[in-house]
């Protein structure tokens, strides 16, 4: 691997459309295809399935353009990490470093692998995750991991020769997704709809209903159950609208990073929320609410898909989701790896990681992550990493949103190029919801948010052990 010094600077070669199509790129992976069902199980209604995307919508696109100001700032490599460091110190910027490589984005990364590989399965039967390769003890590995974890080292080896290759490819997959997803829901709309299903549907749509699988009956819900079943419903669709900030993290090569970050976020976010809320309608226009609701292994797309298509539904849908969810890992892996190389800059990540090789790109931080996203897709519990990374990513968005309001107050004369659009009072707002949604999750999924809130919090000895001792006597930067 060819090394260069600290000095060597990123190259500026991204310009808004490729930072939007990183942002689109990275946030539609396969949620939208699957979580439907899920969400529906929960809500058990047509008018508050459409509304949990509308609400999740919203609050994306609030988070979003609250991270304008931010990004406009600070406009260099990091992102998210710059901003709580700079708000708040380095023990809250490592705690984050520490839960995004740990789960957060080489945990998608796996989740993103491991759905491009069961979707490839439907085109050759031999990647599926139940054709086992080898076996020890309690330990299998099956073709689906084995090709999820390829699929992971091609797209670290083409960021690692540099960033303009791997943002042609973002961009085309990107664009075919877009237009693809758009397809998928006009022929769904004049090929699949169905005027009587629709009304079904809608007869009965804010009648709050919870599945109850011990029972398997559903049960009439209302008041704090209610609250809690939005709540629980909203992991999926926040988890699909995830990732939004990657084009954060790369700031420092894009041009013109005080406009085009802020804006990017803003039209990439906008995109995927208006797509995903016309999907779930069309969904809602094409099948039965029970057949949304318990659609084979959640593939709901599939099930829709045939409906549109016949028989040639489930080629289709296989087909976009490995195209989308190979975008979206390639945009994964190339953001994910700068913040790995800003924390190694403060000394808090592997040495090595802060070097850029002579295509200006952080190749060490890059096969890093990739070593251990490859690790988390053979522990086969990349399902339960769900509830893991969205309590954790939920709980430093609101510390960055909030890290706005200490800005204002710690740096009132700071440049700031863009402002907080609604701030106080948008910003505040999401802290609000995103804050009840985290306490809702700790309290009706403990065994599982409560250990990613422990896997957060397992950083802070980490950091104390790690750090360099002159750290104690450096200025804050």
């Amino acid at each position: 691997m060819e090394k260069e010094t600290h000095d060597q600077s990123f190259k500026r070669e991204l310009g808004l459309l490729d930072g939007t199509m990183l942002v689109v790129g990275s946030m539609i992976g396969s949620g939208i295809f699957i979580v439907s069902a899920d969400i529906t199980r929960h809500v058990g209604a047509a008018g508050w399935l459409i509304l949990i995307w509308v609400l999740t919508g919203i609050i994306t696109v609030i988070a979003a353009v609250s991270y304008g100001e931010l990004s406009a700032m600070f406009p260099k490599a990091g992102g998210q990490y710059v901003y709580l460091k700079e708000a708040y110190n380095k023990l809250i910027a490592f705690l984050y470093g520490w839960s995004f490589f740990a789960v957060i984005q080489t945990g998608t990364i796996a989740a993103v692998g491991v759905a491009f590989s069961k979707f490839a399965a439907y085109l050759y039967e031999p990647f599926s995750d139940e054709n086992i390769l080898y076996s020890v003890g309690s330990f299998n590995l099956n073709a689906a991991q084995l090709v999820s974890i390829v699929t992971i080292v091609m797209l670290t080896y083409l960021n690692s020769r540099g960033v303009k290759n791997s943002k042609v490819l973002q961009t085309v997959l990107t664009i075919i997704k877009i237009l693809s997803l758009f397809g998928l829901i006009i022929f769904g709309f004049t090929h699949g709809a169905s005027a009587e299903v629709w009304e079904a549907n809608w007869a009965d749509a804010w009648n709050t209903r919870a599945f109850d699988s011990e029972t398997n009956n559903w049960v009439s819900i209302g008041g704090t159950a209610l609250l809690s079943g939005i709540a629980a419903a909203m992991v999926g669709s926040l988890f699909s609208s995830d990732a939004w900030n990657g084009v954060t993290f790369i700031a420092g090569e894009i041009k013109n990073p005080k406009r085009n970050v802020g804006l990017s976020l803003f039209l990439g976010t906008f995109i995927v929320s208006v797509i995903y809320i016309l999907a779930n309608v069309m969904y809602v226009a094409v099948m039965p609410l029970d057949e949304i609701a318990f659609a084979k292994s959640d593939r709901v797309a599939v099930v829709g898909a045939g409906y549109i298509f016949g028989s040639m539904g489930t080629i289709i849908i296989a087909v976009m989701i490995m195209i989308s969810t190979f975008a979206c890992n390639n945009g994964l892996i190339m953001a994910g790896a700068r913040v790995y190389y800003t924390m190694a800059n403060d000394g808090l990540f592997f040495k090595k990681a802060a070097l850029l090789n002579k295509a200006s790109v952080p190749a060490w931080a890059l096969w890093f992550q990739c070593i251990w996203a490859s690790a988390l897709c053979l522990t086969g519990k990349y399902g339960d990493l769900l509830d893991y990374v969205m309590i954790i990513v939920i709980i430093f968005y609101i510390l960055t949103i909030y890290g706005i309001f200490i800005l204002r107050r710690k740096m009132p004369d700071a440049d700031r190029p863009y402002k907080a659009f609604g701030y106080p009072v948008l910003p505040f707002l999401y802290i609000i919801v995103a804050g009840a949604i985290c306490i809702s999750l700790l309290i009706t999924k403990t065994s599982t948010c409560g250990w990613g809130v422990v896997i957060m919090l397992a950083g802070i000895p980490v950091y104390y052990l790690t750090k360099p001792k002159k750290q104690d006597t450096l200025p804050a930067e």
